[in-house]
């Protein structure tokens, strides 16, 4: 990767900027990401290696149904019915968004959500 000035990215969640409650554990996982992200970063920028993370907002995946709490899952679903979710081919372009910048740009994190998403 050095030897090619390439770039990671990595995904990891609105809940990495803001945790909510019963939603400790997975919002802790997306604070990691984003903080190992922007270590690396800083230990590969000067090889030419760019480090981005995409930060997502509801998007139309399966994530509720690996939700065990019976309350929460349901919560997650009437959340995401209440909005236009994102489609996975919007992350997709996200990503190819900020690998297709100049050499010199860096896009380091890109928080995207549903307009109508609140929270």
């Amino acid at each position: 990767m050095l030897d090619s000035k390439g770039a990671v990215v990595q995904v990891s969640s609105t809940s990495g900027r803001t945790a909510s409650a019963g939603g400790g554990v997975y919002a802790a996982t997306k604070f990691g990401i984003t903080a190992f992200s922007e270590a690396l970063r800083q230990e590969v920028t000067a090889q030419g290696v760019r480090v981005i993370v995409i930060e997502p907002g509801m998007v139309a995946t399966e994530l509720a149904t690996h939700i065990t709490d019976p309350a929460m899952q349901a919560l997650a679903r009437n959340y995401a019915d209440s909005m236009r979710t994102l489609q996975p081919q919007d992350i997709a372009g996200t990503v190819l968004y900020a690998l297709t910048q100049p050499e010199h740009v860096a896009v380091n994190e890109i928080l995207i959500r549903p307009t109508d998403q609140t929270r």
